[in-house]
Formats: C-alpha cells, sequence, structure tokens
C-alpha cells in the first residue's frame, strides 16, 4: 500500500508550535521526534525503569527533532500536503520539510526472511507456519507466527527458557507459564509431556494471539491461555512455572509464585540482563526460594529456583 510521509524538521522549541500550526490545518494525527526524550530516558529522569535499549534507539540521540505525519496516496491529499508544507515554511522559514510517496508492500513481510526453523534445545524446533520442516527423531516441532505478541524462540530469552524446560521439566507435570506471549512456553509445556499447562497474559491481543498458537499446534486438550494476573484471580499449581518477563517484572512478581507452585517443583525466569543476575536472584532467595542454577546466553540469563520440601 502506498502512502505520503511528510517529515518537517525544526529546532526543539517550535515542535510544539508545529504541531499546533498542523491541528489548525486539519493535521491531528502527528508523530514527534525529540532526541531530548531519549536523554532523559538515558538518564533515568522518568518514572520507569528499563533493560535494554535497541542500538538503533540509542542513533537517534544525534537526529534533529522532527515531526512527521502521514496521509493517504491520492490526488487530493498530495494537494493537502503540500498545501500544509507551505503554510509551515511561511511560519518556520528555517524548516526542513520533506514529502515522499512510500510503498510498504516492498518491505512489510522481509523480516520473515529472518525467521526460519531453529532447533532451541535437544529436541525442541521452532518453525513459522511458512516454511516446511520434516521433523527426525524425536523432535518437538512447535509451529508459531509471532503477531502482534511477543515469542518466537529466537531471542535468547525465550531459547533459555525452552532449554531450561528440557532440562527440568518430567513428563505430567503441570507447567504455568506467567506472561505468556505468542504461547510459545505455554505450547512448549505441553508438547513435553505437560499434564496441564496454563498460560496467563495481562494483553488481551496477546491472548488471542496465544489461544490461536495453542490451536494450531493442537495441544489445547492439555493447555489454555487466559486473561488474569498472577497476584490476583489465579487459582493454578504447577510443577514448573516459567516467566519470561524483565528483570524488574520478575522481582515484584516472584513473591506471588510460591502460591502458585507445588512442593519440590521448579521456578524458571528470564528476560533478565546478565549484570542484574544477582540483584533478582537476591529477590527471589528473600521470597524463600533456594537457587539451582543462573544460566546465561550472551547479555541474558535465567534463573532457576526451588522452594525447600517442608519435612
Amino acid at each position: 500500500m502506498k502512502y505520503i510521509q511528510v517529515d518537517i524538521e525544526v529546532r526543539k522549541e517550535e515542535l510544539e508550535p508545529v504541531v499546533g500550526l498542523l491541528l489548525m490545518n486539519d493535521i491531528t494525527d502527528t508523530v514527534v521526534e525529540d532526541p531530548a526524550d531519549l536523554e532523559r530516558l538515558l538518564n533515568k529522569e522518568v518514572d520507569y525503569e528499563w533493560d535494554y535499549i535497541a542500538p538503533e534507539v540509542l542513533e537517534r540521540q544525534n537526529s534533529q527533532p522532527k515531526v512527521t505525519f502521514y496521509m493517504e496516496d491520492t490526488d487530493e491529499c498530495k494537494a493537502k500536503a503540500k498545501e500544509v508544507a507551505v503554510a509551515v515554511a511561511e511560519v518556520f522559514p528555517e524548516a526542513n520539510i520533506k514529502i515522499t510517496t512510500e510503498d510498504d508492500s516492498e518491505w512489510k513481510d522481509l523480516w520473515k526472511e529472518f525467521f526460519k526453523p531453529k532447533k532451541v534445545g535437544k529436541r525442541i524446533v521452532v518453525k513459522p507456519t511458512w516454511y516446511d520442516y520434516e521433523a527426525s527423531g524425536d523432535d518437538l516441532v512447535i509451529e508459531i507466527d509471532p503477531g502482534m505478541a511477543f515469542g518466537t524462540g529466537t531471542h535468547e530469552t525465550t531459547s533459555l527458557c525452552l532449554r531450561l524446560m528440557e532440562d527440568y521439566m518430567k513428563p505430567g507435570d503441570k507447567v504455568l507459564d506467567v506472561g505468556c506471549g505468542s504461547g510459545i512456553l505455554t505450547i512448549a509445556g505441553a508438547l513435553l509431556g505437560g499434564s496441564e499447562v496454563l498460560g496467563v497474559e495481562i494483553d488481551p491481543v496477546a491472548v488471542d494471539i496465544a489461544k490461536e498458537n495453542l490451536e494450531l499446534n493442537k495441544v489445547t486438550d492439555v493447555a489454555c491461555a487466559q486473561y488474569g494476573d498472577l497476584t490476583k484471580g489465579i487459582d493454578f499449581k504447577a510443577e514448573i512455572v516459567v516467566a519470561n518477563l524483565m528483570a524488574d517484572l520478575v522481582m515484584m512478581l516472584s513473591g506471588s509464585v510460591p502460591a502458585h507452585i507445588l512442593p519440590g517443583g521448579k521456578y524458571i525466569s528470564s528476560g533478565i540482563l546478565v549484570e542484574k543476575k544477582e540483584q533478582v536472584a537476591a529477590a527471589i532467595k528473600e521470597c524463600g526460594f533456594e537457587i539451582v542454577e543462573i544460566r546465561e546466553d550472551g547479555m541474558w540469563c535465567a534463573i532457576v529456583a526451588t522452594l525447600p520440601v517442608e519435612a
């Protein structure tokens, strides 16, 4: 699909007036890029934490402040875009204004070239639906499309969880997947012999995607996904609790995990930067767990913990 993109580069102090001028010209949907916002984020001047920022985002630190808006690729919209550009140039003569026609039909599916079948652990193979893959030996094939939910198996945090589930799960175990995203770990729990597998997620869109992926992999006889918050309203106990989240969420939720884990069960948490492993491990131990293993992959790690079995 083709569309018109209008980029207006201005000085920082002109960003708000430009947006106001666009509103006066009936342009209500705009994207504002201010490198100063990234600087505040890096300096942690905002009221939320982050674990990782992609390199391509960091490159924007030295970019010019910019306002962007989009329009349909019609003659009427082309004329409107030029009219608005003239109006902006009259008020802000030093603004750098660029009008381009873009076509997303060529690149919107290019990412699929980089998502190919991959053997993650000893047995688990993750493949997208558009690839043919012939399983061999005791392969367990997870067929999945990420859609708008996190989890394709290619990221280190997910592959760490999959490998640890292979190592610690026993046939017949119950599995609780906290923050199930695409449902990939829920599916893995079923394929690895789980007797009952529950994926919980606070994002309703992700829940729908997870349900579709569970059906696609034909595991709905033992596995399901539902909207829910581990800290309230979930009445389920399992031998394996897996949480592929991020460091701060793992620390926040770990206090609620003991109520959902059976004696001798394992708590597998991931999405943790290596530099935060000691901090997260300490928080997990404060919740009554013993650390069994910390496994690293690149800049990420996963922690396996267990609750001591009462005498």
